[in-house]
C-alpha cells in the first residue's frame, strides 16, 4: 500500500517519491523511497529538525532513511544532516572542502538568519561531510528504483547538485537553482554568470514534462524553470 504522505504534512510527487515543506525558512526536503535504500534530499536547518524528520520518515516508511543527497552547502539545507547517524553523505565535488573550511561561516548565516545560536553552534560541532563526491553523473540504487544525482552547477552556489527521479511523472529536485516563493537569492557565494547555464543543465536533465520541486516554494513546470532562466539570465547579464 502506498504510503500516506499528505496526511503526515509531507506532499506526494510520484509513487514512493515526496517532500515537504519545512516551517521557518520554507525549505524543501524530499524522500525517495526503494525496496532497499531510502534516500533523503536536504535535511533542515538544525539537527531538532533533522531528528523529527529522520524518525517521522522511519514511522511513514517503517525503515530508516540510509542516504542523504545534499543539493548545496546552505544552513537550511545541511545542518541536520548529522541527525541521520549511519546514513551514507552524497554531496557535489569540492563540498566536502568547502564544508570543513567555511564551518563558522556556515554558523554565523544560521544565526543571522534566525537559528538559535545555541542551535546552530552545535550542529555545525557535528556537521557531517560528504562521503561520495558528483562529478558529473552518478546514479544509485535504491531497489527497483534508480535515481540519478547530477552536478549541475555552478550557479546559486558553487556545489550544485540536482536529483532526478525517473518515473511518470518524472521528479527534479532542484535545491536553490530554482525558487518559486520568491526571487532566487544570490548570496556572495553565487556564480552568477553560470547560474542559467546551470538551469540549462536542468532543464535538460528533466525535460519538458518533468515535475521540478525548488529549494522553496511550491512544485513548478519547465516553462517555470525556462522563465526564470531567462530572468536571471537578464538579471546578471548573461547572453545566450
Amino acid at each position: 500500500m502506498e504510503t500516506c504522505w499528505e496526511e503526515a504534512g509531507w506532499e506526494r510527487l510520484a509513487p514512493g517519491v515526496a517532500r515537504r515543506r519545512m516551517p521557518e525558512w520554507d525549505e524543501t526536503v524530499g524522500v525517495v523511497v526503494g525496496r532497499a535504500d531510502i534516500l533523503v534530499v536536504d535535511t533542515g536547518a538544525t539537527l531538532r529538525a533533522g531528528a523529527e524528520l529522520r524518525s517521522g520518515i522511519t514511522r511513514l516508511t517503517g525503515r530508516r532513511p540510509t542516504r542523504i543527497a545534499l543539493t548545496h552547502p546552505h544552513f537550511d539545507h545541511v545542518l541536520g544532516a548529522a541527525a541521520f547517524a549511519g546514513c551514507e553523505v552524497y554531496g557535489a565535488t569540492g563540498l566536502d572542502e568547502l564544508l570543513r573550511r567555511e564551518r563558522e561561516t556556515l554558523r554565523e548565516d544560521a544565526i543571522r538568519h534566525g537559528v538559535d545560536r545555541d542551535a546552530a553552534t552545535e550542529a555545525v560541532d557535528h556537521l557531517a561531510s560528504p562521503h561520495h563526491l558528483v562529478c558529473g553523473e552518478l546514479t544509485l540504487d535504491l531497489g527497483g528504483r534508480t535515481v540519478l544525482l547530477a552536478n549541475v552547477g555552478p550557479g546559486h552556489t558553487a556545489h550544485d547538485l540536482a536529483v532526478l527521479v525517473p518515473g511518470r511523472p518524472e521528479v527534479v529536485f532542484c535545491g536553490d537553482l530554482v525558487e518559486e516563493s520568491g526571487t532566487p537569492q544570490a548570496g556572495p557565494d553565487a556564480i552568477p554568470g553560470h547560474w542559467p547555464a546551470a538551469l540549462d543543465r536542468l532543464l535538460a536533465l528533466g525535460g519538458a514534462d518533468a515535475r521540478y520541486v525548488p529549494g522553496h516554494g511550491s512544485v513548478v513546470d519547465a516553462a517555470f524553470v525556462r522563465a526564470q532562466r531567462d530572468e536571471l539570465a537578464a538579471r546578471f547579464g548573461v547572453s545566450g
